[in-house]
């Protein structure tokens, strides 16, 4: 790995770069003053990359119970803070098919994405986009289909996950996913990943809940839960092996 990746000039892939207004709007961390937010990002990225390092996994799934948690919020601020190391390059995909977010959030205006990839061959270069961050890339998910599940468990799609954790030693690949018990696509998909990142919301997340989704992931590599918007500094819970990352948010707003 090297010790050191600083310098980049992006020219194929384009940039794009957010208004601080819009990422500020979006409580995206690069727009957010230094404080207890964003050292809760940095202690999950931290968390993350120690065991992820130790199992030499390059892909993780973000996903949640339901919805309005923050699953997308977190995909982005988690990419976000490992690419602020300077050994590590992250590439974000999108892969909410139905519902794709990762754009709206940091302002960024694209028709094209996976969806244009899996289906119409479209060259990966014209669908990847520097939001202005170094070591940072991002996928699109496209226009919203309807085949969602069967696209992510494509042949082509698995290629292409096989394709991303070996070209580039030192990326992380992050995949923004539906929730789990609303949709088929991310438990269709979670198999060809070699972690999931379970995000909960408290005072949201429904017990029952959270038990379906251990009950679905058990036979998966869960790196860990993120309890977002946690009104406490610690929180204790273990249950079917699953590992807490406490992520404090103290916003107040509604989840994207």
């Amino acid at each position: 790995m090297n010790d050191s990746i600083t310098n980049f000039a992006y020219t194929q892939t384009r940039i794009q770069s957010p208004e601080n207004k819009h990422l500020v709007e979006s409580r995206i961390i690069t727009g957010i003053k230094p404080g207890r937010w964003l050292e809760s990002y940095k202690m999950l990225r931290t968390r993350c990359i120690h065991y992820m390092d130790a199992m030499d996994w390059k892909t993780v799934a973000v996903t949640s119970p339901m919805s309005k948690t923050g699953t997308s919020l977190t995909a982005v601020n988690l990419s976000i803070s490992i690419a602020m190391e300077l050994n590590r390059t992250v590439l974000l995909v999108d892969a909410n098919f139905q519902n794709p977010s990762v754009c709206n959030m940091f302002g960024i205006e694209t028709e094209l994405g996976l969806t244009d990839y899996l289906l119409n061959d479209t060259p990966l270069s014209d669908l990847l986009i520097n939001p202005g961050i170094d070591r940072l890339v991002i996928l699109p998910a496209g226009n919203a289909v309807f085949n969602s599940t069967e696209l992510l468990r494509s042949p082509k799609m698995l290629r292409l996950v096989e394709e991303f954790k070996n070209r580039y030693p030192t990326r992380i690949i992050i995949f923004d996913l539906p929730p789990l018990l609303t949709q088929a696509d991310t438990l269709g998909f979670s198999p060809f990943v070699d972690c999931v990142l379970l995000v909960v919301s408290e005072g949201h997340t429904k017990t029952d809940d959270l038990k379906q989704s251990a009950e679905l992931l058990k036979e998966i590599n869960v790196l860990g839960t993120v309890l977002n918007k946690s009104t406490d500094n610690v929180i204790k819970f273990k249950e079917n092996n699953f590992r807490l990352l406490t992520l404090q948010n103290s916003c107040g707003q509604q989840a994207k």
